[in-house]
């Protein structure tokens, strides 16, 4: 339920006559209502929306990932490409940006905010092409970068994102945002397109350093990124809007803090790790197996039998060629390693969204048979975890996790138990 984005905006948002109440704020009806969502979630949330108020939607539009659609009444739906935009994300964007215009000052626009917008919803600055755009994020994306890294750049080449949605809008907006990043920071989700940005084009210039992409990005990006830091192109939105009002209503730690409240009442010792994880998957795996081995073996910082959990988003730096697989698939084939011979010790690592990298894999569910297993398959699991080619490995034993569209975006967990 705490991961569902249809209940969140269902227990978030109220109908009551001719007011709407989001948690307890109240915003009156006076003329229009119009809906634009973007993200994973944004189908379900708009089919929560739809049920509660269908009769006062004027008109809406949401743009989701290739299979996340949903059937609704009143509310358009596009499907777009997401990690890496596509046509539709522009075509996606730019029908957004026709709808927030006609936003009069008596109207009212509630944005639906969930994982994934950033890419679902493109729309590039003048002289940057949808090719470069792509381009750039492909790179960011096998950078290793940080999510808040790779969207302070993508703002600042965006005509939509750093808040700049919201400039167009003339009435009352209302954002209803679920989180997919670490810290549940607003202005990182999707982009943060409702919220002021304390990002500049020198931040991104920095990052693109950072990462040694400063060279190999297409030359209209640094060309725009170099008019900005000259003062020459529009920044980010930099100050909060009267009628712009944002609300958190679903995110990754009151998701880690559900399952531990479900795995409590079970009569499990449960305990959650941190949700804030992040870094390089196959260490941060190392460490958290570390952790594992500890407990199994000496009953520290937790006596066995008990449950650990952990959220957020780490990451995997591809250099080369590589194999397939996502962040989640190495984190369970690198944890794989660390519970080897530890009998009763199971790891889940798995994205919330379903889909853990270019796959069909929500990630891994792995134990202490994994790595015999393997081995008996012929499998040298370092060559795999080297090549980052975990989910044909985990596929071997049997241990990929696949979900199918989850229709919702809470980054990452992992729950591993420990008899």
């Amino acid at each position: 339920d705490l991961s569902d984005p249809y209940k969140a905006v269902i227990n978030s948002v109220k109908l009551e006559g001719d007011v709407l109440k989001v948690r307890n704020k109240y915003f009156p009806i006076k003329n229009k209502v119009y809906v634009l969502g973007f993200g994973k979630a944004s189908c379900s949330m708009a089919k929560a929306l739809e049920d509660l108020m269908i009769d006062k939607i004027e008109e809406g539009l949401v743009v989701t990932k290739y299979g996340y659609s949903l059937p609704l009444e009143k509310i358009k739906v596009i499907e777009a490409g997401h990690p890496i935009p596509d046509e539709n994300s522009l075509k996606g964007a730019l029908e957004g940006v026709e709808l927030a215009k006609k936003v009069d000052k008596d109207d009212l626009l509630i944005v639906l905010i969930s994982g994934g917008g950033s890419a679902l919803f493109t729309l590039p600055e003048n002289g940057i092409s949808l090719e470069d755009k792509i381009k750039t994020n492909e790179l960011l994306l096998k950078s290793g970068a940080k999510i808040h890294e790779i969207n302070t750049v993508r703002k600042h080449i965006s005509k939509v994102k750093g808040g700049k949605l919201s400039k167009l809008v003339k009435g009352t907006l209302v954002g209803l945002i679920i989180s997919d990043v670490v810290g549940d920071n607003l202005e990182v989700i999707a982009s943060g397109p409702t919220v002021k940005d304390p990002t500049t084009f020198r931040d991104a210039y920095r990052i693109l350093k950072l990462y040694d992409l400063w060279d190999s990005i297409p030359e209209s990006v640094r060309k725009h990124i170099k008019l900005g830091m000259e003062g020459k192109a529009e920044e980010t939105l930099k100050e909060d809007l009267p009628n712009v009002h944002n609300f958190l209503i679903a995110s990754n730690r009151i998701l880690c803090e559900g399952v531990t409240e479900k795995c409590s009442k079970m009569g499990y010792d449960a305990h959650i790790l941190t949700t804030a994880l992040e870094g390089e998957a196959r260490e941060v795996a190392t460490a958290f197996g570390s952790i594992i081995q500890e407990i199994y073996s000496f009953n520290r910082p937790f006596k066995k039998p008990c449950i650990l959990i952990a959220g957020g988003e780490t990451t995997v730096t591809i250099e080369g060629e590589s194999g397939l697989g996502g962040p989640n698939q190495e984190f369970a084939l690198s944890v794989a390693k660390k519970i080897a011979g530890l009998r009763g010790v199971a790891v889940l690592a798995m994205d919330t969204d379903g889909t853990d990298g270019p796959t069909d894999s929500a990630g891994g569910l792995v134990d202490s048979y994994t790595v015999e297993l393997l081995k008996r398959e012929g499998v040298d699991v370092d060559e795999y975890l080297k090549r980052h080619n975990s989910y044909e490995a985990l596929k071997r034993a049997k241990a990929l996790l696949v979900t199918g569209p989850t229709r919702t975006n809470l980054n990452s967990i992992v729950i591993a138990v420990i008899l």
